[in-house]
């Protein structure tokens, strides 16, 4: 008879109901037993946030990979960040592992009369409509953008709350009044600048950015994916910078030295900055 933390021997994916994931409850039970780990034992709920945060934006980056084997074992560690949060709150005395998944259990049921009971859709469009519309019955009480996470990416964050509030009209009519505001944002944060005050300065910014945000909503892109795909290919340009003035220099010059103080020129820089865009064009 194996242990129940034991590993579990690998299952034909046909064969696979779920009935490991006990074994994983029991395991994280005895890394919290008075005898068990005293890392673990030290944990709290809040002290978890970060690594919560963390493998679900690994799981992301997996997904992105297309390395379906790296999923799998990123999902392993955010499982175990549910399991290890439902354990603690089973320690407090608020809840258990089984109460986590009755609580999803009855909510997907609940949200899915369609297939349910005998709610009919046209498509996956009205399901969304009718997800939206149960959940506002469910939370009627709570405020519209409490549902609105705030520890989201703030782009991410901020598009969650312009599609929150579009949907119940406020919003602009058509994308132009969304990109005026653009300007009129742009504008008062030229005045901010002008003016130096770093505080007006970083609200003034922030007013622009989430107008970008709900412009990005009415052009139907999102903003997060948008700002990311930027992130990504200035870094794949600067790989090639960096490659470059190692190729020409050796490497970066150590502060102070050369006549340039220790710096490239920008204009070297710039040039193969051009390079790493022309690259791209030609291999696109």
């Amino acid at each position: 008879m194996p242990r129940p933390f034991d590993v579990p021997e690998p299952l034909p994916l046909s064969e696979q109901r779920g009935q490991t994931f006990p074994i994983l409850v029991a395991l994280m039970q005895r890394l919290l037993a008075p005898d068990g780990c005293p890392w673990d034992r030290e944990q709290t709920p809040e002290s978890l946030r970060k690594y919560v945060l963390e493998e679900a934006c690994e799981v992301i980056d997996a997904v992105e990979s297309g390395d379906r084997e790296h999923l799998a074992d990123e999902l392993g560690d955010l499982a175990l960040q549910v399991v290890f949060l439902a354990e603690l709150g089973r320690r407090e005395g608020a809840f258990g592992p089984d109460d986590v998944v009755r609580a999803i259990v009855a909510k997907l049921v609940r949200r899915h009369p369609h297939v349910f009971a005998d709610t009919e859709v046209s498509g996956a469009g009205e399901v969304v409509q009718n997800w939206e519309s149960i959940k506002a019955n469910e939370k009627a009480d709570r405020p519209l953008l409490a549902g609105v996470a705030r520890s989201l990416p703030a782009l991410y964050r901020a598009q969650r709350t312009s599609e929150k509030v579009a949907r119940v009209g406020f919003d602009w009519p058509d994308r132009q009044g969304s990109r005026e505001k653009v300007a009129e944002e742009l504008s008062e944060l030229d005045e901010a600048l002008a003016g130096g005050d770093r505080a007006r300065i970083e609200q003034e910014l922030g007013d622009v950015l989430f107008a970008l945000v709900n412009l990005a909503r009415h052009a139907g892109v999102d903003a997060e994916l948008a700002l990311r795909g930027t992130a990504d290919r200035f870094a794949e340009r600067f790989s090639h910078v960096e490659r470059r003035v190692k190729e020409t220099r050796g490497g970066w010059p150590t502060p102070g030295e050369g006549p340039s103080g220790g710096a490239v020129p920008l204009a070297e820089l710039d040039a193969y900055w051009d390079e790493a865009k022309r690259r791209e064009r030609a291999e696109a």
